[in-house]
């Protein structure tokens, strides 16, 4: 090792999240830094594919000392209006941070605190803090399945982060596997530019975009679903776990009807379950997901319609969705060959990766223990996970409130420890 330093607290990942800690313990004058090992905020322009945009209002988009102010609070903004607006919050601090300066490694030190092995240009340094704070995302490492790797190699593969546009693909039908908010809007993209696309559907639940004059999103937010703390949210801990519904806001914003995409001549199916060659297996589980997803739409309906009453909102009449199509039966194969598909997009989601933490601060499942953020683990925190408290963690309407608390905690223990000295000087 060549060099090594201390710092009271490092922050590891310089996404929104990270940088929303950064912001609260730069105000309150803590000595920190912000690791990451690319730049900030990085993955909206790295992994997003060009028609990208937000699935929330823009009036959600709150950072610390920042708020979304443009002309269109309650449309959509795209991937690069994203970007440019996280660039106009960047320049209004400066952020103690170190670009391409990857964690390889977090132990406890001997001394106290944590011990951190940092790998960049410069090579690999050490630095010592008494508070770390994992800001990496919730699920870093992308999901493809065990087959993947036993079909025809003549059929490209690309997971969703690597997706950008329908031409990137080369010519022919596509294969979109999974509807969560990736897949079902990559699937929509792909719609939209005129390709074949088949697509395996998930269990995943959806929503309407707008409802009796509003966006669903924005009745939610006033009745509260948001600032509701994960244990007490409605349906416990499998309520929390489930995909998140699926709706777009391209073009102003609208539904995602996966019947409606099959009228038109999409091809769908039910969960992929087995692959080899080019011959795929679904399990016949196509219009149990298509209902499933229908039935939560319409119970979102039905509660925004009960608040509607007890609240004496003057909305335009409630309805509820009713199918445009309906498959014959739940196709269970596919040979890729012969529907001239030569391309697979992966949207099965993502896995946590905490092996280079050497900590116990983690479940069984990997995923960290933690109550708003903070952990059993003194002096380590994480920030930016989704339902790390409520809904709106790990989205941009609930990082403030999340950072502003973690930042809080390390504050008040940082001049407990300052006292703690000076008593015993």
């Amino acid at each position: 090792m060549s060099t090594r330093e201390h710092v009271p607290v490092a922050i590891i990942g310089a996404g929104q999240a990270g940088l929303s800690v950064s912001w609260y313990l730069s105000r309150a004058g803590i000595d920190h830094v912000v690791l990451d090992a690319k730049t900030p905020v990085h993955a909206w322009s790295d992994s997003r594919w060009d028609n990208f945009t937000l699935v929330t209002p823009n009036w959600h988009c709150r950072l610390p000392g920042y708020t979304y102010e443009g002309p269109d609070p309650d449309g959509f903004m795209t991937r690069d209006q994203v970007v440019e607006w996280l660039d106009g919050w960047l320049k209004t601090f400066e952020a103690p941070v170190r670009t391409h300066t990857r964690v390889t490694r977090l132990r406890n030190d001997p001394d106290g605190g944590f011990e951190l092995t940092l790998s960049s240009g410069a090579g690999e340094q050490l630095l010592t803090c008494e508070h770390a704070v994992i800001a990496t995302g919730g699920y870093p490492l992308p999901i493809t399945p065990a087959f993947a790797g036993s079909l025809d190699p003549s059929i490209a593969q690309i997971h969703s982060e690597q997706y950008r546009n329908a031409d990137q693909l080369p010519d022919g039908a596509v294969l979109v596997v999974g509807t969560g908010q990736s897949g079902a809007q990559i699937a929509e993209d792909l719609h939209l530019e005129g390709r074949q696309v088949h697509l395996a559907v998930g269990n995943a639940p959806r929503v309407a975009r707008f409802y009796r004059g509003r966006d669903c999103m924005t009745w939610l937010s006033d009745m509260g679903l948001y600032d509701k703390a994960a244990q007490e949210y409605p349906g416990g801990k499998a309520a929390i776990e489930k995909t998140n519904h699926y709706v777009t806001g391209r073009d102003g914003g609208r539904d995602i009807d996966l019947r409606q995409f099959a009228a038109e001549g999409m091809r769908v199916y039910g969960t992929l379950i087995d692959g080899k060659d080019t011959t795929l297996t679904f399990a016949p589980t196509l219009t149990k997901h298509l209902d499933h997803a229908d039935s939560v739409y319409n119970s979102i309906c039905a509660d925004i319609d009960a608040y509607i009453e007890r609240a004496g909102v003057d909305a335009p009449p409630a309805q509820r969705y009713t199918p445009v199509w309906a498959p014959d039966t739940d196709p269970t194969g596919l040979d890729l060959a012969a529907e001239g598909v030569t391309s697979i997009v992966w949207a099965i989601g993502y896995r946590p990766d905490y092996r280079w933490i050497e900590a116990s601060a983690f479940d069984g499942g990997g995923r960290p223990m933690q109550t708003r953020g903070v952990t059993g683990v003194d002096g380590l925190s994480f920030i930016g996970l989704p339902w790390m408290h409520t809904w709106g963690s790990g989205r941009f309407l609930g990082v403030d409130r999340d950072a502003q608390h973690v930042a809080a905690t390390i504050i008040s223990s940082y001049h407990e420890s300052v006292l703690r000295l000076a008593v015993g000087h």
